[in-house]
């Protein structure tokens, strides 16, 4: 099994810049794309992938947010809510049922804008702690994906000192990540195979931030303890650019 993640800043975008011509030829499983920044009803037909069925969660206000999953096998159920209004209508979380596993993309909010949106980041995390705490207890096997808006440990940022005091890397954010992972138990796939520093999948639009990989690692690929053995490889996608995130793709030897 192979899933892609990408935060496609723009699906639109993404596709005028390549991303469907590559992920067509990933052999994927399931794609999970957040701020697809689109109402499912103007997307052109060039939004498809091959073989993949595509499920969309928009967010109420035009150009903001949403997130999607296509998938190759025929969900048992699809779900496109988490029951807060103020979240579900700003297209954040979907969420689907393929054989013995459950697959999600998650676009967790920036807190970046100011004290307000941090204050709603903070409450999100706080009500999602405990959505994933449930889920991680489930009888299910679980790959929650997405743009969490955090990096988690000092590696995940190019400059730990400097990032402190931005969101995103702030105290209680790093502290709701350690909770999720050693305390409720969720685990990184990416890090199961590789823990090397500078390995990101964001960069902002400061000058040469790309070229001298001035990133963060704001994007994962978490699994119930349960798929642990299972995840096989793991890689970011950075020959060409999409979006300001860069594809994470990790394979799992699980048969859907």
């Amino acid at each position: 099994m192979r899933i892609i993640t990408l935060n496609v800043n723009g699906i639109r975008a993404a596709t005028r810049r390549g991303f469907f011509e590559w992920v067509a030829l990933q052999d994927a499983d399931v794609v999970c794309l957040q701020e697809t920044r689109a109402q499912e009803h103007q997307l052109p037909q060039a939004l498809t992938i091959p073989g993949l069925t595509g499920y969309f969660v928009d967010s109420k206000r035009r150009g903001y947010s949403g997130v999607a999953l296509y998938c190759r096998k025929e969900p048992i159920e699809v779900r496109r809510t988490l029951g807060w209004d103020a979240v579900d209508s700003e297209g954040r979380f979907i969420q689907a049922d393929l054989g013995a596993v459950t697959v999600s993309s998650l676009y967790v909010p920036s807190g970046i804008t100011g004290p307000p949106r941090q204050a709603f980041k903070m409450n999100f995390l706080e009500r999602l702690l405990a959505v994933l705490a449930k889920l991680r207890h489930s009888r299910r096997k679980h790959i929650v994906c997405g743009d969490f808006n955090i990096a988690h440990k000092t590696i995940d940022t190019y400059s730990p000192g400097r990032n402190r005091h931005v969101s995103g890397f702030l105290p209680d954010e790093r502290a709701w990540m350690d909770a999720l992972v050693e305390q409720v138990g969720w685990v990184d796939a990416f890090r199961v195979v590789n823990r090397n520093p500078k390995q990101y999948t964001w960069w902002s639009n400061w000058p040469a931030a790309w070229e001298r990989n001035l990133g963060w690692r704001i994007d994962y690929q978490l699994i119930t303890p349960d798929l642990r053995e299972c995840v096989r490889a793991a890689s970011v996608y950075k020959e060409s650019r999409f979006s300001d995130h860069a594809p994470l793709t990790i394979d799992y030897s699980v048969q859907l």
